[in-house]
């Protein structure tokens, strides 16, 4: 026997022994450079094969070759024990208690809309959603507002570029649910709105709306009334009434503004209420013939009623909350109190 064939038989129990002895990946990669890198034993017994006597080359050869082979199947050997060894550390331990996870809770924008939503499914509304991009005709044309009305103007509506708009009120809503429903139809759509107003204590660029809309035989004022006062009466007690007063909206005919008995001095008169006894809450109203000639109703067969008021001015009635902006700082001293 030569003297390669010689070391090559002690490097592989060396080897051998010390892939069995590793108990990291770092210590096998660490064998790995010792005799097979480039710099390792195997490749420079390699570079010696030409000190080895011609008879004696195949036997050398073969002895390489059978060494090297044995080294890269322990390497991988150790590779596969030492990888099941760490997965079976890191794996879950199922039995240990488990970590019980904190848990935020709802803005109180998200609340209050839920809530709005809760009490008119009592009363057979369904919630329904739609986009905040919305196009003008779905967003005024349909609802029969004039193209010289304000509200369409660039100062009082976002526009995009090519025409869209970001929609200023959630009355698109019911008009998509008119063009794919026939009636009766009775929903309710809250939602995010945006409307260039300056931002103050009650104003805010974008802000959020639940309206309803009922579509039926027969509908009458009386039914509208009856809702709005029934919501009154679920969200603030059994105490606050409802007043409507005249007003004009384009989509309603007739129009009122209905607002509450202020919930703070019980209808006596405040400063929220200005000492009148009442505080405005949002708009409502028949809906007008054109709306319903628009998506395809016969105004002589159907009717309805329509409803829309703030999400954030009852937030700000039911929690007492003085200025609208405190609902977007997020400031956690404010938003831990609900």
């Amino acid at each position: 026997m030569n003297s390669i064939i010689a070391e090559i038989e002690r490097a592989v129990a060396a080897a051998k022994a010390a892939l069995d002895r590793a108990a990291s990946p770092a210590e096998a990669e660490a064998v790995r450079i010792e005799y097979l890198s480039r710099n390792g034993l195997f490749p420079a017994l390699s570079r010696r094969m030409g000190e080895v006597p011609p008879e004696e080359r195949r036997a050398t050869g073969t002895a390489f070759n059978t060494g090297r082979t044995e080294i890269e199947a322990a390497l991988e050997a150790a590779k596969t024990r030492l990888t099941a060894a760490t997965a079976a550390e890191e794996a879950l331990d199922v039995t240990l208690s488990g970590r019980r996870g904190r848990i935020g809770h709802k803005h109180p924008i998200s609340q209050m809309a839920d809530e709005c939503v809760r009490i008119f499914r009592r009363m057979g509304f369904t919630p329904m959603e739609g986009p905040e991009i919305e196009d003008v005709y779905h967003n005024f044309d349909a609802l029969n507002t004039p193209a010289d009305h304000p509200s369409r103007d660039p100062q009082d509506t976002f526009y995009f570029p090519d025409g869209r708009i970001l929609r200023s009120q959630t009355s698109p809503v019911q008009i998509r649910v008119m063009e794919t429903h026939q009636p009766p139809i009775r929903i309710v759509a809250p939602g995010r709105v945006f409307r260039r107003d300056t931002p103050d204590a009650t104003h805010g660029m974008n802000f959020h709306q639940i309206e309803g809309l009922s579509i039926d035989k027969n509908v009458s004022m009386a039914d509208l009334k009856s809702v709005l006062q029934n919501f009154a009466w679920e969200m603030f007690g059994e105490k606050v009434n409802i007043r409507l007063r005249p007003h004009f909206f384009p989509f309603t005919e007739p129009s009122v503004e209905y607002d509450f008995s202020c919930v703070v001095c019980g209808g006596k008169g405040c400063s929220v209420c200005k000492n009148s006894g009442y505080i405005e809450i949002a708009g409502a109203g028949m809906v007008d013939p054109a709306v319903l000639k628009n998506v395809g109703y016969d105004p002589e067969v159907w009717s309805g009623y329509a409803f829309g008021m703030g999400i954030e001015r009852l937030a700000m009635l039911r929690y007492r909350i003085p200025d609208l902006r405190l609902l977007y700082e997020n400031d956690l001293r404010f938003l831990e109190q609900f």
